[in-house]
């Protein structure tokens, strides 16, 4: 019986040493994906070659440090499913492709859920409790122990002691500099991992909402997905084809932030909100004044 399963034990340890050298997987198949949840092929458009020869359509306003290269992406439409990209956006590095730091964006995700939070929790005090106005027996004489209230927080029904007295809040702020980095990594992280696109416009040619589902799937852009429009009205179509999504999401540039990034998987954003976000992001690495006290209107705003 030992040499039983010795000889099964070495055959399993040989199984996977060998895997390592080959591309079988050798988990059990209760712990592999269903075919149907598993997308094998993916079909993303890789990222633009150096030589590529489609035009630039926008570059970088801003300057760019020596040692560093604009990223560049493809520039698509939302007219049709099946089109080709129209051309090429540069993005700037010090924007989207800053190094990951993902304790800035646990500060900013943490931040996010808390500054607007408001705990209601209350309980009442010995003497907010109804009653135990009286000593309920005399000091001395009768054996028992010494009260002088039945409200007291050691009797049951008695008031809390060190309970909560609600309504408290946990409002705080993080430093500028913080939440601007961690709206940075999280624009360069969906751009490492090609989840972030980049569209002409916002112009779809029918209100459907099945059109944007299939535009969705058929370009492989993910489960969730969320449009970045700069202007504070949204176009008609892709306001009406988006009202009854619960995966799909349109948010004004100057509402973005990192819970939003984070929560949806892929994200489009158009011309003009890039240079949006390039003209507010680099402006906090070259400003000259701090933020706080508040002395709005900023001479140097962009």
């Amino acid at each position: 019986m030992f040499l039983w399963c010795q000889v099964i034990c070495g055959r399993g340890v040989a199984r996977r040493f060998a895997s390592v050298f080959s591309s079988t997987s050798t988990l059990p198949p209760n712990l592999l994906l269903p075919t149907n949840l598993v997308d094998p092929a993916r079909l993303k458009r890789a990222p633009p070659a150096s030589d590529c020869p489609l035009s630039v359509l926008r570059k970088c306003d801003a300057v760019i440090p020596a040692h560093l290269s604009p990223i560049q992406t493809w520039v698509e439409t939302l007219e049709a499913q099946d089109s080709e990209p129209l051309g090429l956006a540069h993005l700037h590095p010090d924007v989207f492709a800053v190094p990951p730091r993902l304790d800035i964006l646990h500060q900013v995700e943490i931040w996010q859920r808390n500054y607007k939070r408001i705990s209601h929790a209350n309980t009442k005090v010995r003497s907010e409790v109804r009653g135990g106005g009286k000593k309920p027996w005399r000091q001395k004489g009768s054996g028992r122990a010494r009260h002088g209230s039945i409200r007291s927080p050691i009797w049951r029904g008695g008031g809390v002691s060190h309970g909560p007295r609600g309504p408290k809040s946990y409002y705080y702020m993080l430093p500028m500099k913080v939440r601007v980095q961690g709206l940075k990594v999280a624009l360069s992280s969906k751009v490492a991992q090609n989840y972030l696109h980049i569209v002409d416009s916002l112009n779809i040619p029918t209100p459907d909402s099945q059109y944007l589902l299939d535009l969705i799937r058929h370009r492989h852009w993910g489960e969730s997905l969320l449009i970045v429009n700069l202007d504070a009205e949204i176009p008609e179509n892709i306001k009406q084809a988006t009202m009854n999504l619960k995966t799909v999401n349109v948010i004004p540039a100057i509402g973005l932030n990192v819970h939003s990034l984070l929560k949806h998987e892929a994200v489009i954003l158009t011309l003009e909100t890039i240079k949006f976000f390039e003209n507010k992001l680099l402006w906090h690495d070259q400003r000259f004044r701090p933020l706080y006290p508040f002395s709005l209107p900023y001479s140097d705003l962009p």
